[in-house]
């Protein structure tokens, strides 16, 4: 049996007009079941532990509204402080996106710590929509940034204003710069549209319709 660790934000406010943040739901649902019904076991941490928050849960939604009322979603309001994570018990690791992300997965030498050391030991990675900010700041035992030549895709500038996320206001800064000033060949397709990029074992989608994708490219790969 393969064993996939989730880390979701504990960050419930973003910006200087504290909109509301946290985890988006449906970039948690829709893998969740994805692996589950392969018959992968699912565990979720988060930065703090404890009950993560969460944005944009929809009841029209199949799978957010099977999952709010699912044994796995009473875990996850119970989640683990990645503190208290053995990350070796685990086959992958995957971020759901979230504007909370944005603001305490940037610099966390915890997060670094745990996706360096999944890297280089030639297991999964997979994010999506706002989780790729997770592997910004990432040096390698080589003391190369993670980053550097890698094919990455995000949540972009043109999605940020459709919703209209604000610099500042709402946003810290633009995913999608952040990640090619740090040497990531970024790619991406039109706006809400489905678009997942794999280079080796490290996948990530653009936006909430890349999810369920992202986590059958990482299935494809475990």
């Amino acid at each position: 049996m393969k064993h996939i660790l989730f880390i979701v934000t504990s960050t419930s406010i973003t910006g200087t007009g504290k909109y509301a943040a946290g985890y988006e739901f449906s970039e948690v649902a829709d893998p969740y079941f994805e692996f589950s019904e392969q018959g992968y076991t699912v565990d979720f941490a988060s930065i703090l532990g404890g009950e993560p928050p969460f944005v944009g849960y929809d009841p029209l939604h199949t799978r957010s509204k099977r999952f709010k009322e699912s044994k796995a979603f009473k875990r996850l309001s119970f989640s683990h402080a990645l503190k208290n994570i053995d990350i070796q018990a685990y086959d992958a690791i995957y971020f759901p996106g979230g504007l909370g992300p944005m603001t305490d997965m940037v610099t966390s030498p915890l997060v670094k710590d745990v996706i360096k050391s999944v890297y280089e030991s030639d297991r999964v990675l997979g994010a999506v929509c706002h989780g790729p900010v997770a592997l910004l700041n990432v040096t390698l035992s080589n003391g190369k940034n993670l980053l550097e030549g890698k094919r990455i895709t995000s949540f972009t500038e043109a999605e940020e204003k459709i919703d209209e996320h604000k610099l500042g206001e709402v946003i810290p800064f633009m995913l999608d710069a952040a990640l090619a000033h740090q040497g990531a060949l970024f790619s991406n397709t039109t706006p809400f549209n489905n678009y997942v990029v794999t280079d080796g074992k490290l996948i990530t989608g653009q936006n909430p319709a890349s999810a369920t994708s992202v986590a059958i490219e990482m299935m494809k790969l475990i």
